[in-house]
């Protein structure tokens, strides 16, 4: 039976960089930022702090698992 290695590299910043090293205006300019929920608030009402948070008119949200 053979070992499996994992080998490290480093990313070519000229391709872009690894998402936990990018800065939230790039996330907003791809268009997607991945939120995961708290239990309580609705996915309206956490919508709508987002958009006050961050200054922006236009957010929405997908994918809710809401009752």
């Amino acid at each position: 039976m053979g070992m499996l290695i994992k080998a490290e590299d480093t990313t070519d910043y000229s391709y872009g960089c690894p998402p936990s090293e990018r800065p939230i205006e790039l996330h907003l300019d791809l268009g997607v930022v991945n939120l995961d929920k708290p239990p309580g608030p609705t996915s309206h009402e956490v919508t709508s702090w987002v958009k006050k948070l961050l200054g922006i008119d236009k957010a929405g949200h997908g994918g809710t698992l809401e009752p």
